[in-house]
């Protein structure tokens, strides 16, 4: 005769095996939580709208291109050295600039200036930039993507959180990007 407080094989599994999808449900929900969470939890939810110094204008002398690096500040500790992005500075004349992203426009390969051509150049596929950034030849489709910048109280400065694309913050807003010359 079965006693009230003894527990039947199936009713024994049962519990466990809710046990044990409850845990497993949980071991599954606490990353996605975290993702869901991080924007609040990291404290730097506008960091990709800051303004970054590249220098001060007399580092970027008038006709010449030049490459700097910014540190972006959308960082998280474990990043290390790769938060140290490039990007080429041309001074036209004044205060007037172009800032455009080191990376080629087809599939984001670094291009190097060449001054003795004026040409920027992609190693990886042949792709070729005037010095105003736009397309030469090769492969890519459109010029090098541009930096929103500004020029205050004699330096340069970039925002430089939101890499710059075609369907970026300038695609929001209705204007046509720079690169899509």
């Amino acid at each position: 005769m079965p006693n009230e407080n003894t527990i039947s094989r199936r009713g024994l599994f049962m519990k466990l095996g809710i046990l044990f999808n409850g845990l497993v449900a949980t071991a599954l929900a606490v990353p996605i939580v975290r993702f869901l969470l991080s924007s609040v939890t990291r404290g730097n939810a506008n960091a990709y709208l800051s303004w970054v110094p590249l220098g001060p204008v007399g580092e970027f002398p008038e006709g010449e291109t030049r490459l700097a690096t910014f540190r972006n500040p959308y960082v998280m500790p474990t990043d290390g050295k790769t938060v140290d992005t490039a990007c080429w500075v041309r001074r036209i004349d004044g205060e007037q600039f172009q800032v455009f992203a080191v990376n080629c426009a087809h599939l984001g390969c670094p291009v190097r200036w060449f001054p003795q051509s004026g040409l920027f150049m992609c190693p990886c596929h042949g792709g070729a930039y005037y010095r105003d950034g736009s397309r030469a030849s090769g492969p890519p489709e459109r010029g090098l993507f541009e930096y929103p910048h500004k020029v205050q109280s004699g330096l340069i400065s970039i925002q430089a959180g939101e890499l710059p694309t075609p369907g970026g913050s300038a695609a929001l807003l209705g204007k046509r990007p720079p690169c899509a010359g």
